[in-house]
């Protein structure tokens, strides 16, 4: 295998994996801090970086059936929250391409 590529993000509000401390996500990236993941509450986000991503599975979510794929840490391979690969319902349509990031599997860094 090849050497691990990490991206560092830039800016001053940066969610880390809470394992390895590798740059997850932006502040600027959330769209929603009104969801909920398999460990309780969790972050709608446009983009998430340093992931690696699951096979896609069709998941019963409280929204409806949506086609997910679990994504990981690069890093140290924590489950880390979803993306949202296909929504059912028209009223759902605007989580596909997102990404869902449990808070519990995070840290904040620069508040």
């Amino acid at each position: 295998m090849g050497r691990l590529y990490i991206q560092h993000l830039s800016g001053e509000k940066i969610y880390k994996c809470k394992f390895c401390r590798v740059d997850s996500a932006s502040h600027d990236d959330i769209i929603s801090k009104e969801f909920f993941g398999r460990f309780g509450r969790a972050y709608l986000m446009r983009n998430v970086v340093n992931i690696s991503i699951g096979p896609k599975e069709q998941r019963q979510l409280s929204s409806g059936l949506h086609t997910v794929n679990d994504i990981y840490c690069s890093s140290c391979q924590q489950l880390l929250g979803w993306r949202y690969e296909k929504a059912y319902e028209e009223s759902e349509k605007y989580k596909e391409g997102m990404y869902l990031m449990e808070k519990e599997r995070t840290l904040k860094d620069g508040w």
